[in-house]
């Protein structure tokens, strides 16, 4: 009961993951991303040891297929399971089994993957695709929200009975090759969580500069309250 896009910026060489479900907390447990290496989500019936063993493989030297193979002869559930990988380089792969729940799907496409189980309908997944590659030209990080938002609005997820499902948790995950700090922002519980992701992202975002500045050059970092009066 989950959507997820994992995608790559041709232009920043930024890897990020927007990831949105009727489970709760989800940002703990499917999505990962490691600054030049690569992302990954496990989802489905999940199993997050998956999205360490993932990136285990890629440091490895083994591109996105390789390492979904190599999980397929390791894991006896895998028909279970839907794994999304973008390396470093924009490679993408991903995997839908049998044995998740319907609807299920995954679309690939140049430098990302959208991919979603117990959907309202396969269109869900079409439209995140869609919507992800229709103007490479905003940051990575406008891309992935309007791709959660296009996924909801196409019908998100439905339940046993095809009842849809609300958006209860949702995660936005984004590295970039040299900042020190990622934009890690989740909403764990909340009936309307794509809504909140990009309420909360919007309050975050202007944040940034100052908690990198803190990490650089605590030297001439003034206090927060000081720099929120003099930038925000």
């Amino acid at each position: 009961m989950t959507y997820t896009v994992i995608g790559r910026c041709a232009r920043t060489g930024q890897l990020g993951i927007g990831i949105t479900t009727f489970s709760l907390a989800v940002g703990g447990y499917c999505p990962t991303i490691r600054a030049g290496l690569g992302a990954v989500s496990s989802q489905a019936f999940a199993d997050p040891t998956l999205r360490e063993t993932a990136l285990g493989h890629l440091e490895s030297g083994c591109g996105p297929e390789e390492v979904l193979s190599l999980i397929e002869d390791a894991d006896t559930h895998f028909s279970y399971r839907q794994i999304g990988i973008v390396s470093n380089d924009g490679a993408a792969a991903a995997w839908t089994g049998d044995n998740t729940r319907r609807q299920a799907c995954h679309v690939i496409g140049q430098g990302f993957v959208a991919m979603g189980n117990c959907l309202a309908s396969t269109s869900v997944v079409e439209h995140m695709a869609e919507e992800f590659a229709s103007d490479p030209s905003l940051g990575l990080d406008e891309r992935l929200l309007r791709t959660l938002e296009a996924g909801r609005d196409a019908g998100g997820q439905a339940g046993a009975d095809g009842n849809h499902m609300g958006e209860r948790s949702s995660a936005l995950i984004i590295v970039t090759p040299d900042a020190l700090v990622p934009v890690d922002v989740r909403v764990d519980m909340h009936e309307t969580a794509v809504e909140e992701l990009r309420r909360v992202y919007s309050a975050y975002r202007p944040y940034m500069p100052y908690y990198e500045l803190r990490a650089v050059d605590p030297p001439v970092t003034p206090a927060q309250d000081v720099w929120v009066r003099e930038n925000t």
